[in-house]
């Protein structure tokens, strides 16, 4: 009697799971990297770079790198809403369109989530063992972001007029 019960249970997780295959999560598209990404400017050393593409860069740019089970429902569903809530928070890949006020604040981000050992997600690191951070590691990051935001706020506020006028342009003049 219990077997059979059983083995219908197993026999329709079975088919559920057979069935959600056709309703896949749409994962955004990776692509190669954009001349506007962080990496691309040359303000980041190679080692900070290594730790970057390794750590951050599956879910927090456009190069994404899905592994298999990405492509099996439902955990489809989860990598496809964890990369866009990604991406949405902090998109290395947009970094040079940034106001110098969002790059200051995303590198804050990046030395509190960093330096706590917030980031990357603990889900993300069961899988991906070799995105696990060390303390040094982590500590080399959190340095390069305050150095870098340093440089960022010692270069001089882009000219106001010129960027007034630059809206008045795109508005017809307006």
């Amino acid at each position: 009697m219990i077997g059979r019960w059983l083995r219908y249970l197993f026999s329709g997780v079975v088919i559920v799971l057979i069935v959600i295959q056709f309703f896949r999560g749409e994962l955004p598209e990776p692509q190669s990297r954009p001349a506007t990404d962080l990496l691309a400017t040359g303000e980041v050393p190679e080692p900070i770079a290594s730790m970057l593409m390794t750590s951050c860069y599956d879910c927090h740019s456009v190069e994404s790198k899905y592994p298999w089970y990405s492509q099996v429902a439902p955990t489809s569903w989860l990598v496809a809403r964890d990369v866009r809530e990604a991406r949405e928070e902090m998109n290395l890949s947009e970094w040079t369109g940034l106001p110098k006020r969002k790059k200051i604040k995303t590198l804050e981000n990046i030395k509190e989530e960093v330096g706590e050992g917030e980031m990357p997600l603990p889900i993300y690191l069961t899988i991906h063992w070799d995105a696990k951070l060390s303390a040094e590691q982590r500590k080399q990051i959190v340095d390069w972001a305050s150095a870098y935001q340093d440089k960022i706020l010692s270069q001089p506020e882009p000219d106001q007029d010129n960027e007034e006028e630059d809206e008045d342009e795109e508005n017809g003049g307006v």
